[in-house]
């Protein structure tokens, strides 16, 4: 059993095809601009949409550990009474609250699966298993894997590529693709912004290219971050540097700041530090495709 936070119908960015993509809850970064905050965390987490309340006090009379109250102005939560049991979500009758989180099985998440598999078949689509981070989540993750292998499911695998070469190799020996998130180049400044360095995330892209592997590398542009000219230069050399980069491509993502609204549902504050960050100029975009492409690498904005 693994914690899900969200599956996604319908998916076209995640892969090949129509897609259906799964939510794992859990990451080793904490990338300030990520733009699924509720799946950092590995534990469960409530999260409440003022804008929908109700007050109509539903929540806080069926609390069993008495963690609701409601205020002037909205439903507060003491955060040492709350176990995230979700009595409230059930109860709440405007869908003001939820858990993010839900405990899945191998069993469940293939029902979820299969249900899908016309698309599939329709769009040459598949599965792509998505977070937070899948490859914490190694044993189900492998298991659904292989069943979706013995069904001629495609498979993707959405990954910060923070893990160790063993695991990074195994998964990667039993799926069709590896979607291999790049943040920034300089190690101090990926740490900075993502709390980790980055040697070993590029270390494992560069054993999947070594070894063959089916990888796109994917680069969230930020203006601000990481779509300068040399963070943009050092990237395209990285890549270029890479056997089998004659035939790479990689995927610009540009910055949106959807995760606004979702750390206020958290509670939590998005770029606590206001470290500026934008989507980048449809010049600076286009100057950044012409610097891969300058290294025979084709960038597609995605």
């Amino acid at each position: 059993m693994s914690l899900i936070f969200d599956i996604k119908r319908y998916s076209i960015n995640d892969g090949p095809g129509i897609r259906l993509t799964i939510f794992f809850k859990g990451c080793p970064l904490s990338c300030i601009w990520c733009h699924n905050p509720e799946g950092i965390k590995s534990t469960k987490e409530k999260l409440y949409n003022k804008e929908k309340c109700l007050s109509c006090r539903t929540c806080v009379s069926v609390c069993p550990n008495t963690a609701l109250a409601m205020t002037s102005e909205e439903i507060s939560t003491d955060a040492t009474l709350c176990t995230e049991c979700g009595t409230c979500t059930e109860a709440c009758p405007a869908n003001t609250l939820e858990i993010s989180g839900h405990e899945m099985g191998t069993d469940e998440i293939m029902k979820a699966i299969e249900r899908e598999s016309f698309i599939f078949d329709q769009s040459e689509g598949g599965v792509t298993f998505c977070g937070g981070e899948p490859l914490l989540h190694r044993k189900l993750l492998l298991e659904l894997l292989d069943k979706c292998g013995k069904r001629g499911i495609h498979r993707a695998v959405d990954s910060s590529l923070y893990a160790t070469e063993a695991i990074v190799r195994e998964v990667a020996s039993n799926c069709e693709l590896i979607l291999a998130d790049i943040k920034l180049m300089d190690p101090v400044l990926h740490k900075k912004y993502t709390g980790e360095s980055n040697e070993l995330i590029l270390d494992n892209i560069r054993m999947l290219a070594a070894e063959g592997f089916a990888f796109i590398p994917r680069i969230p542009l930020i203006e601000g971050i990481n779509a300068d000219e040399k963070n943009t230069k050092a990237t395209a050399m990285f890549l270029s540097s890479l056997p089998g980069h004659k035939k790479r491509t990689v995927e610009l993502l540009p910055y949106h700041d959807i995760a606004i609204g979702k750390h206020t549902r958290l509670g939590t504050i998005y770029n606590p530090n206001n470290i500026p960050m934008a989507r980048p100029s449809d010049e600076r975009i286009d100057r950044c495709v012409e610097i891969f492409k300058e290294k025979g690498i084709v960038a597609i904005v995605k």
